[in-house]
């Protein structure tokens, strides 16, 4: 009955997607002001329909309704409450109707705003989001339901949404359990952060299209959607931060970024998102780039859904992969059709979305950040040709020739290292105009820190010519971004008569979207210590141990003890664990304890590292192999990974950047009261 009912209501908000769409439409062709109305509460209906379809959904994970056919797919009864829960997005069907509830929540949070001076987008902007979740519902509805029951007919055991002839329902006694890869905390919290970030640009690129449709091209959409564009770029940041978190501690190879496809497929939308946020301003200051803005919205809006694609059609090898799908083929024609339908809208509006100024100097800000977005845009395509580049090779090949890390590596270092060097030298420049000389004056101090830094590492830490490019580089952004603060808050100390603190707190406050994206450089330049110190530095060796036998790595010494293995029935996994000792130059550092988990359910297993982290380095250890006869021992691979630590350091300052940057501005009019107030009150402090 709960199925029947589930999947009924998904039927339901698919068709009431529907009539939002067609009613936006018909309202704004018409010009009636009623059908529009209508289209926005069809809209609004969407977001309580799809909600009681995924309380019914989570209904049945819960309470082991093994009858479905996704609900034995990702849970078993040994699985935790919480774990059943976030099943809901674990498997392909489950996650689509994920993403058709958050796109319901942000199209519904949408049309509840003032659309007082933007009415004519209303219509368009409904559409939009319209045809985005008729799509994904669809796909939930048609294809890969997440309702489907299993029946016994005949002997066999079929799936199916209704009953086949002369057929009962079949219960498993069990389910199979989620993927034990996908049982860890930042599996937990990772793909809602990356569904949070590929819907939340589905908005900007709404009210771009409604621009475009009106006629509209001022840049009133980028004002409007300038926050949404924040928040997606968040998620969709913070999101790929925690896959490398669980990469890191989860499938043992020492590493928190392999250049997999589906982790590509989520980085390139935040390639073009990144590009966006940055070009949008130029819009702003300058009136330059509509074109350009416009295209990049689109790229973005598309590699989403492409994105989505990759990782549900199954074409790709990958561990972040569902299984092969028929939903492939209709993924890939919805973004053929809405990006040729994006494109031959910019065509026609081109004339409309010239620039109204001139771009006079090429060390001006905007020359600048153009050349920055060029950078992604060059990082864009290495990554898009290594993902589809086993797709072409299979077509003319019929072998399936896969692109690995060190041809990303080679490609992308250069362009990374340049957008290290922009990052310190764009904020510096001016709107308009700037020149070498300007620029040189602004910068020769960060600089020479910068490299009193490098020649210090050079003598204490590595002769590594790339290295030292790099931690260069670092150095720089750090400085002068560091030098702008000391600058806008020495300066705000001299004409307002507060103490430095002060000063550079109301400085921030006032200018959140400027000092939030420093916050962002700077913690940018963290995580590239990190990324230097693995990708560079990092050891590894391998061995196999008797108990009381020792491996030797990069100044540590690791001595095998024991090992121990028990059986939690409750839990339903069988635990292997090792007990190392931890020795650095003779120095006794205590034990680590890598461990591998066996789930009975899905008969896979996880591998636990044991690790010691300190700002300097990890040590991590995995249990590769063990004999249950003592003296053949156990097998451990180790790794050393210098300054990585740092990267995990600058994500959660990066969290902090976006969020201030994001945070919303003090209402004008209570600013200025406030201001009002603090004048009277230093007069009458004078008076008296």
């Amino acid at each position: 009955m709960f199925a029947e009912f589930g999947y009924g209501v998904l039927l339901v908000s698919l068709i009431v997607a529907i009539y939002s769409g067609i009613s936006a439409v018909y309202g704004a062709k018409n010009k009636s002001a009623a059908m529009v109305e209508s289209a926005r509460r069809a809209m609004l209906l969407t977001f309580p329909l799809i909600s009681i379809a995924a309380a019914t959904l989570i209904y049945l994970l819960v309470n082991n309704h093994y009858e479905v056919a996704f609900v034995y797919e990702v849970t078993s009864r040994s699985m935790p409450t919480y774990l059943k829960v976030t099943a809901w997005w674990g498997g392909q069907a489950g996650s689509l109707v994920f993403w058709s509830w958050l796109l319901a929540v942000f199209t519904s949070a949408v049309t509840l705003r003032k659309w007082d001076r933007d009415i004519e987008f209303l219509p368009w902007v409904i559409l939009v989001s319209a045809v985005t979740l008729t799509f994904f519902l669809g796909m939930s509805v048609f294809f890969e339901n997440p309702f489907t029951r299993f029946w016994l007919v005949g002997g066999n055991v079929e799936p199916s949404m209704f009953a086949p002839a002369n057929a009962t329902v079949f219960t498993p006694q069990d389910g199979q359990g989620l993927n034990p890869l996908l049982r860890h905390p930042g599996m937990v919290i990772h793909p809602p952060m990356l569904y949070l970030g590929f819907v939340s640009y589905v908005i900007p690129y709404a009210f771009a299209m409604a621009a475009l449709i009106t006629g509209r091209t001022d840049d009133r959409w980028i004002r409007i959607t300038r926050r949404w564009s924040l928040w997606a770029w968040l998620f969709l940041s913070f999101g790929l931060v925690l896959g490398g978190r669980w990469a890191y501690d989860v499938l043992g190879w020492g590493g928190y970024w392999g250049w997999d496809p589906v982790e590509i497929a989520a980085f390139m939308p935040w390639l073009t998102g990144t590009a966006f946020l940055h070009s949008v301003m130029i819009q702003e200051k300058r009136g330059l780039l509509k074109q350009w803005n416009m295209i990049l919205v689109i790229l973005t809006y598309a590699l989403v859904i492409f994105g989505t694609f990759l990782t549900r059609s199954g074409v790709l090898s990958s561990v972040h992969a569902f299984a092969n799908s028929p939903i492939g083929p209709f993924f890939m024609g919805f973004v053929s059709l809405t990006f040729i339908t994006s494109i031959a809208l910019v065509i026609w509006r081109w004339p409309q979305l010239q620039a109204e100024t001139e771009m006079k100097s090429m060390l001006s800000r905007e020359a600048l950040f153009l050349l920055n977005n060029l950078l992604f845009m060059s990082i864009l395509v290495v990554c898009f040709w290594g993902v589809i580049f086993p797709l072409i090779s299979e077509l003319f090949t019929g072998s399936k020739v896969t692109v690995g890390p060190p041809f990303y590596e080679r490609a992308t270092a250069p362009l990374f290292s340049s957008l290290l060097f922009l990052m310190a030298i764009a904020p510096l420049s001016a709107w308009g105009h700037s020149t070498l000389e300007t620029l040189g004056k602004a910068i020769w101090k960060s600089a020479a820190a910068a490299l009193v830094v490098t020649v210090v590492l050079y003598i204490t830490y590595t002769q590594n010519i790339g290295a030292l490019v790099g931690f260069f580089l670092v150095a720089l952004v750090l400085f002068a971004t560091l030098n702008e603060f000391w600058r806008g808050a020495r300066a705000r100390q001299k004409t307002q008569d507060e103490n430095f603190f002060t000063s550079l707190t109301r400085l921030m406050g006032r200018n959140r979207r400027r000092y939030g994206g420093y916050i962002i450089h700077i913690s940018m330049a963290l995580m590239a210590i990190g990324i230097l110190g693995i990708e560079i530095f990092q050891k590894e060796t391998q061995g196999t141990l008797a108990a009381g036998e020792q491996l030797d790595i990069s100044g540590y010494t690791i001595q095998y003890r024991e090992l121990a293995s028990w059986n939690d029935q409750g839990a339903g996994v069988n635990y292997t664990r090792a007990i190392v000792d931890v020795y650095e130059n003779g120095v006794y550092l205590g034990q680590l304890n890598p461990r591998i988990d066996y789930y009975f359910d899905s008969q896979q297993n996880m591998t636990i590292p044991g690790q010691r982290s300190t700002l300097r380095d990890d040590l991590y250890i995995l249990l590769v192999d063990w004999q249950p006869v003592s003296t053949i021992g156990a097998t451990f691979k180790i790794y050393v990974n210098p300054l990585v630590n740092w990267l995990w350091i600058g994500s959660l300052l990066f969290l902090a950047g976006v969020i201030f940057a994001a945070w919303p501005d003090q209402d004008p009019a209570e600013e200025s009261a406030r201001r009002t107030v603090a004048r009277d009150n230093r007069q009458t402090s004078a008076a008296d």
